[in-house]
């Protein structure tokens, strides 16, 4: 008996040795990163794809169904006059006889970006620079028969007519900082999450386009140091919250004519997030919002009269949540439309008069995205947390027979592509323990193959010693079940007493607890003697309309409220020391762990808030608005949900972190509440990254970063 456990002490003692130590600066160099797939995109006829090699130097078409290569149309070494040896991106034409290549792209904000594009004529393997104007082109815009383009340069609209190898300026009043044509300004790219606003008809003979005007949009400017004498200015248009917004109009140019309709769409009108062309004719689907964002409505434009005529007006009591825009699908005389009004979000369908056919999707959960509507087999395809908030699982319905199959066998979190018309799709698989697995499937959802399983990945996981993710449910302030985690080194002890850190993001619609794969810098926290737990409090998605919109009007309330509840639950475990425990959080959850703390009565022995919000007047117009309405409007609200207001009721050890050229949550958030908290005679710590972005992007920056933040932890703790 002393012979065997002396040989099972043994080795134990040579698999602790062989374990390999997780490493912060692996973590944040991107080694235990799961790969996927190079993007793909999808052929007109959804039986194949077009993929870039993993060089950029060619683009290869191949079969879904197979997987094999089928012809290679784009090759810098055998294209003619070619003069660049890789490529950055493409873009296909629809018709595929030609395609864009771009390179030396350059940022503007988060999404939009312009570059050096060129055109490639497939038949004639010839290269060419798009135009010859010597500034950057952006959003390129293929006609529907791919024999035009339209893209813009400095605000205004060009197009191209490749047939006639002629080009020709659309607009001519775009200007920074006052006019932009078919692209969107700061606010849209980053709340409405689009960077373009422009289609074509689809026969070719319009294009539409959204005009905005920004001139009397106040501007932001920052100050940039880096290895400059004299720091120089970035300025752009920002709307803060209650501050006035850029002025869009919906525009329709003829080609034939070269003239320009301005879209008669009704007044009450603030913002257009989405235009789109009807698969035939000459209506222009027109979404709206008001600026409150209660009222939604889906004009039909005819391009040539400019009269619209309503085909669904949606209002909520609270806000109409902008992402289910990106859902709205047209085929036919009829579309799919997404909506809360049951409670949850689900699939409805309509035809082209607003009048609903039926309701596809019903039950309990929140459909969370589209994915593919097969106009000849009359099915949707849908992502849906139907089974766990903390899952996504892969559907199909039968629009006339009603039919619901779900198509994902694995439990954990999938997300999918379709091909054209959903032929097939590529599905990538993860849980909490598994890194993402990519396969390719048909429409009956069986697997073809496998693209990606991260073998190696897996291999490499088995030599750490990790903490594993237990999912589990705490109490909310009001007695409601919150979903959790929360990850024990892997060498706890329960006679022990850990000290406990809190992350979370805690903002409208967000999700942290999700059981899928992913490696942080909390990894490596748990290696450091901390146990780490997440909550999701009220306010976070997947759990129908009425948990999600409940912090409206008033943020920061119920999610500070919940994390305190989640920390004086925390506290009471045996293995948990309840006087050291930490709150930590980025952008909005930066903002949650300063309303933690002041609010928390001394639960929170230690903060650390990244990239803060600490006024919401600070913040732009379209994402405040939509949960807290205008400070106009919602003067208690914004006052009751600022950390500067309660600066004297910071309790604990706080370290506050920024990027001073930090765009979109302004570094102005923390200087202010710096000057709150010395006004207020509160010691804490605070560390700027010079010139960086909200991000703090880069993995050096983020090492110094994390290392910075354990440091400040076991000081503090």
């Amino acid at each position: 008996m002393k012979h065997i456990f002396g040989l099972l002490l043994a080795a134990l003692l040579s698999i602790t040795a062989n374990a390999q130590r997780l490493d912060l600066r692996d973590i944040n160099s991107g080694k235990y990163y799961a790969r996927g797939v190079q993007p793909v995109t999808s052929s007109a006829d959804g039986e194949s794809y077009f993929q870039s090699d993993k060089e950029n130097k060619m683009i290869i078409k191949y079969s879904y169904k197979t997987g094999l290569p089928t012809d290679t149309i784009f090759n810098v070494k055998k294209a003619r006059e070619c003069t660049f040896d890789s490529f950055q991106g493409f873009i296909i034409s629809p018709d595929e006889k030609r395609l864009l290549v771009y390179n030396d792209s350059e940022s503007i904000y988060r999404h939009s970006f312009k570059a050096n594009y060129y055109y490639y004529d497939v038949r004639r393997k010839l290269v060419r620079k798009l135009t010859e104007n010597k500034e950057k082109q952006s959003i390129p815009t293929f006609s529907k028969d791919g024999r035009m383009l339209a893209y813009v340069v400095n605000n205004n609209i060009w197009l191209s007519k490749f047939d006639y190898d002629t080009e020709s300026q659309v607009t001519k009043d775009g200007e920074l900082g006052k006019i932009i044509n078919g692209g969107t300004d700061w606010v849209y790219e980053e709340e409405f999450g689009t960077t373009k606003l422009m289609d074509f008809s689809a026969d070719g003979r319009l294009l539409a386009f959204v005009r905005f005007d920004e001139s009397n949009v106040p501007q932001y400017s920052m100050q940039m140091y880096e290895n400059k004498l004299y720091p120089t200015l970035f300025s752009f248009k920002y709307p803060k919250a209650g501050e006035t917004n850029s002025v869009v109009t919906c525009n329709v140019f003829d080609i034939d004519s070269k003239t320009i309709r301005k879209m008669n769409i009704p007044q009450g009108m603030e913002y257009i997030p989405r235009i789109e062309f009807l698969p035939t004719g000459d209506e222009l689907a027109v979404m709206t919002l008001n600026r409150d964002q209660n009222k939604f409505d889906l004009y039909y434009a005819n391009a040539r009269s400019s009269v619209c005529r309503s085909v669904i007006h949606e209002e909520n009591n609270r806000y109409i949540d902008s992402e289910l825009f990106d859902n709205i699908h047209f085929f036919g005389n009829q579309f799919i439309y997404m909506s809360e009004k049951s409670g949850y979000t689900h699939i409805y369908l309509y035809d082209n008069t607003g009048v609903m056919q039926k309701q596809l999707t019903n039950g309990n959960y929140d459909v969370t995205k589209l994915l593919a509507v097969d106009p000849v087999s009359k099915i949707v395809f849908y992502e849906a947390a139907e089974d766990s908030p903390l899952q996504r699982a892969i559907y199909k319905v039968d629009i006339v027979k009603g039919l619901k199959t779900k198509l994902s066998v694995k439990q954990g979190t999938n997300n999918a592509t379709f091909s054209e018309n959903g032929k097939y799709f590529i599905n990538s698989y993860s849980n909490s323990t598994t890194p993402r697995i990519t396969t390719v499937h048909d429409a009956t959802g069986k697997e073809l193959r496998v693209l990606e399983d991260n073998a190696s990945l897996r291999n490499t996981l088995t030599s750490l010693s990790l903490a594993k993710k237990e999912f589990i449910t705490v109490k909310s302030a009001d007695g409601r079940d919150l979903n959790a985690y929360i990850m024990k080194p892997a060498d706890f002890n329960a006679s022990r007493k850990y000290p406990l850190v809190m992350i979370q993001y805690s903002g409208p619609n967000s999700q942290q607890v999700l059981d899928s794969y992913g490696m942080d810098w909390t990894d490596y926290l748990a290696t450091q003697g901390f146990i780490v737990a997440c909550v999701d409090g009220r306010g976070t998605g997947a759990r129908g309309e009425e948990f999600r919109k409940c912090t409206y009007m008033n943020l920061g309330i119920y999610e500070s409220d919940d994390q305190i509840a989640a920390a004086k639950h925390f506290a009471t475990l045996p293995y948990i020391d309840g006087s050291k425990i930490a709150i930590w959080g980025w952008s909005y959850g930066g903002y949650n762990v300063l309303m933690s703390m002041s609010r928390g009565n001394g639960i929170f022995k230690a903060g650390v808030a990244i990239a803060p919000v600490t006024d919401w007047r600070f913040y732009d117009s379209v994402y405040t608005e939509r949960f807290m309405r205008t400070p106009q409007q919602n003067d208690s609200g914004y006052k009751a949900g600022s950390p500067v207001n309660f600066a004297n009721k910071l309790e604990g050890n706080l370290l506050l972190i920024h990027g001073s050229a930090d765009d979109n949550v302004h570094f102005q958030n923390t200087m202010d509440y710096a000057a709150a908290l010395v006004k207020a005679n509160k010691q804490f710590d605070m560390f700027v990254f010079t010139d960086k972005d909200h991000s703090i992007r880069g993995a050096a920056n983020r090492t110094y970063l994390y290392e910075k933040v354990i440091k400040f932890l076991k000081t503090n703790m």
